[in-house]
């Protein structure tokens, strides 16, 4: 059972329940072609990480501990050379194929033997999320026993993605449309999503799409139908960034590097908040530092260890 660690009123970090996660890293980034013909786009840098690290880093906030990542036959060793087996980040790793892109959902066909018993998170490879209240979110998300969570973000252009209405008196979800036509503003469900066991199920129910995918809008709206779905829309101080072209690729890219410089640290930097949580000591931070060489990342790692013993 993988063990979840949230914060209690001291601010100590507590065992509460188990969840698992999934960063689905598939595709071939047709978009992003010639860029992405010989390399994963979410291997991509994003400034100054490679673009996997950001959900990643979600994932940790989390509190999640034991995390699949599923690519294609090309790129998952690319991946298991990058990340190692999660020990650099306090944490366990898996991974496995998914041999073509037949739909979001099909990830939890492909991880059900890893997923058992427990609860899901899945969010996407090339999704970015920047807010200060997100790991409270997530936390919040994890501990719902019951249904799914997930996060829905005001967009100009809702025919791109996933849709989800809402009734004006309660605030509840009441319908969940995957790219519809409508070209007025509205709340996009985006690539991060939390469940509870029964998902699997769910999705091994659904049919494929007049495209020949699993949807995870259909995994969505079963939940809707079943009164448990749960959308927590990210206002005023989130981000939620795309990646999928050149164009929004650079402005991810910008936008980490104007926050970074301003604040002075990092954004989902998976060794730091391995450090914060607990999974790793300053030792092994320090150690990974020297493994990384000489460069302003691992500097930043021995300033994260210097500041927070000596502080």
């Amino acid at each position: 059972m993988g063990q979840l660690l949230v914060l209690d009123k001291q601010d100590r970090y507590l065992t509460v329940s188990a969840m698992k996660g999934i960063i689905l890293a598939g595709g071939i980034g047709t978009r992003l072609f010639p860029l992405t013909i010989s390399m994963s786009k979410q291997m991509m840098p994003v400034y100054d990480k490679p673009m996997i690290y950001y959900p990643l880093g979600v994932l940790l906030l989390a509190g999640i501990r034991e995390i699949l990542i599923i690519s294609t036959p090309r790129d998952l060793p690319h991946f298991r050379m990058l990340l190692g087996d999660g020990s650099a980040y306090g944490i366990s790793l898996s991974f496995l194929v998914q041999q073509e892109p037949r739909g979001l959902a099909e990830a939890f066909l492909i991880g059900r033997d890893f997923i058992r018993n427990d609860s899901v998170a899945m969010i996407l490879g090339d999704n970015i999320f920047y807010g200060a209240g997100l790991a409270a979110l997530c936390r919040k998300a994890v501990r719902n026993e019951v249904g799914a969570t997930v996060f829905a973000y005001r967009v100009e252009d809702p025919s791109r993605y996933g849709v989800v209405e809402f009734d004006a008196m309660s605030g509840k979800p009441t319908q969940i449309e995957e790219k519809p036509k409508k070209t007025s503003r509205g709340w996009a469900v985006t690539g991060l999503y939390f469940y509870d066991n029964e998902v699997v199920e769910i999705a091994s129910r659904i049919t494929p799409s007049a495209r020949g995918e699993l949807e995870i809008t259909d995994v969505n709206r079963a939940y809707l139908e079943r009164g448990q779905l749960n959308v927590c829309r990210l206002g005023r101080g989130f981000a939620w960034l795309d990646t999928g072209t050149p164009e929004s690729l650079h402005d991810a890219s910008s936008f980490v590097r104007t926050i970074e410089a301003r604040q002075g640290s990092k954004i989902m930097c998976p060794e730091e908040i391995a450090f914060d949580l607990g999974y790793l000591s300053a030792d092994d931070v320090l150690s990974r530092a020297n493994w990384l060489g000489d460069n302003d990342y691992s500097a930043y790692l021995r300033r994260c260890v210097e500041e927070r013993l000596y502080a």
